[in-house]
Order: structure tokens, then C-alpha cells, then sequence
């Protein structure tokens, strides 16, 4: 089973973006590395040119790179940009916006995001058929589900990834309420989103934590966390594991997942192994079987 690290989600430093990818780069045992911005196009012009210089070093370490898109394109420079990922000879492109389909005429590689909804045998089949060398599930699929779409893309020869560690995504929006919440509008945010490098927490009006927003998207409070139950993903036609970057030390929790696949590591102690390279949060398995996750 292979390893994938997602684009980081989160609007952290340049520095700290640069040094984040430099260390994935010489000392993650994982496969494959979607990199660029995902969340907000406002982000992008503060690293977008370290971004050459992080593929090289991740292709020169033995790493696959694939190139995130955007997840709501809306804007006529986002729509510029969109159309830009497609030419002679480039990386894979990762589509998270479907819009995208209009330029994946086959001629570039591309695969397909956890944001974009295939929920069914028939969308599976239909990605497959333009192209798509991928596909990681979305996250609030049951494990019924997932057995299904397994099967749909081992048929189809593409591989079949899901979500398996980090906050999970759970919606974009128009509006900025990272933004809102400083009491600035979005086209004047002051990238407020800088101060939580891994979301700002949202909590009911009786103090409990709820969910976790980052710029315009919403996130899960909780840190999904499947690595108890890597077997069983595997057992059911799994081929790919999404690992989502948080703050911390995520080199190592790369490396308590390749432990596990390996054969290193019980699966009994990962939760604690975990759970002490990465900021407070609780773990939960997510949508994954059909009860709350936290249970």
C-alpha cells in the first residue's frame, strides 16, 4: 500500500512551508507528494516560487509529485490559472474542482481529489475513462462504500486512495470567516489565517468544540485517524493512504504509518506514538463506520 502526503491545507510561513517540504523530502517513507494551494489563491504568491525548487528535491529523493488544484475556482485569474496546469509534458495535476475537466483532454496526467464527490461506481468509472490515474474517495464515505469503489477502480486499473490521517475536509465557501471573525471582509483579510497553523477551532454555544475553520473552508475538530484499521482497508482493495499535513513533527507520523504496513510498529501502540508528534487534538475514525467517529 502506498503512502501519499496531501497539499498542505493550512497558510503557514514560507519558511516554514519551504523547511516543511525540504523534510518530507530527505526523510518520508511515503510515495507520492501533492503539493500547492488548495484552500485559498491568495495564499499562493507567498511561495509559489519556492514551488520548483520543492519538486526537484522531492523527484531527486525518489518521491512522486503531483501538482494540487484549486478547490473553487471563481475568479478569472483562478480560471487563468487553472487552464495554466495543463500543457506538454507537465507533472500530474490532482483536480479537487471539476471544472478542471475541461482542459484534462488526456494528454497530461491528472488525478482526482478527496473534494471532488465520487460517490459511485458510475462517476468512478467515467473519471477513469478521461484519464484519471487516481482517485482519493472523499472523506465522509462509509467503509461499505469504500469496499465498492475499491473494486470499481481495481477494474479500472487506477488506484484507489482514502483519507486516513488529519483534520478532514468538509466544505469551501465563498466567504472567509477566519476574515470575519478578526472583523475584516476577505478581499482585506490581512491573511489572518497565518496566526492558526492548524485552524481555528469553533466551539457551540455551550463551549464545545465543533468544528475547525481555515480561511474559507471548514474542517473536522477532530484528527481522523484510520491506523488501526489499515488492514481491513487494505483487505477491502485500498491501494493508497492520504496523510494531511499538520504543525508538528509529520515526518513522524509518516513514519508510524509505514511501521504499521510493515509490519514494525503494533497497532495497539500507534494512537500514543501519534498523538505525541502532532498538537492536541482528539482522534476519531471519521464517517468511516457508519457510527459517530469519536466512538
Amino acid at each position: 500500500m502506498e503512502l501519499t502526503i496531501g497539499p498542505l491545507q493550512f497558510n503557514w510561513p514560507a519558511d516554514a512551508w519551504s523547511d516543511f517540504y525540504a523534510r518530507v523530502a530527505d526523510e518520508a517513507p511515503v510515495d507520492r507528494v501533492v503539493i500547492g494551494e488548495l484552500v485559498c489563491s491568495k495564499r499562493l504568491p507567498f511561495y509559489v516560487d519556492r514551488i520548483p525548487a520543492a519538486i526537484e528535491r522531492l523527484e531527486r529523493a525518489g518521491k512522486k509529485v503531483v501538482l494540487a488544484s484549486l478547490a473553487l475556482v471563481t475568479l478569472p485569474r483562478e480560471r487563468r490559472a487553472a487552464a495554466g496546469f495543463f500543457g506538454d509534458d507537465g507533472p500530474e495535476i490532482e483536480i479537487n474542482d471539476l471544472t478542471l475537466m475541461r482542459w484534462a483532454d488526456g494528454s497530461q496526467p491528472f488525478s482526482i481529489g478527496p473534494l471532488v464527490n465520487v460517490y459511485n461506481e458510475g462517476t468512478l468509472r467515467f473519471l477513469a475513462c478521461k484519464g484519471a490515474r487516481s482517485v482519493c474517495l472523499p472523506p465522509e464515505l462509509p467503509f461499505a462504500s469504500v469496499a465498492v469503489l475499491a473494486e470499481a477502480a481495481r477494474a479500472a486499473s487506477i488506484r484507489c486512495e482514502v483519507w486516513a490521517f488529519g483534520r478532514a475536509p468538509l466544505a469551501i465557501s465563498g466567504r472567509c470567516y477566519h476574515a470575519r471573525v478578526h472583523g475584516l471582509a476577505k478581499d482585506s483579510c490581512q491573511f489572518v489565517c497565518d496566526r492558526d497553523p492548524d485552524g481555528l477551532v469553533v466551539e457551540t454555544l455551550d463551549k464545545q468544540a465543533f468544528l475547525t475553520v481555515n480561511g474559507v473552508q471548514t474542517l473536522s475538530f477532530n484528527c481522523v485517524n484510520l491506523a488501526g484499521d489499515l488492514a481491513s482497508l487494505a483487505a477491502a482493495g485500498v491501494t493508497s493512504l492520504r496523510l494531511s499535513p499538520h504543525s508538528g513533527d509529520f515526518v513522524g507520523v509518516a513514519k508510524v504509518f509505514r511501521s504499521i504496513l510493515e509490519g514494525r510498529m503494533a497497532v495497539a501502540s500507534a494512537d500514543a506514538e501519534l498523538g505525541a508528534l502532532i498538537p492536541p487534538m482528539p482522534f476519531s475514525r471519521g464517517f468511516m463506520f457508519g457510527t459517530t467517529g469519536a466512538e
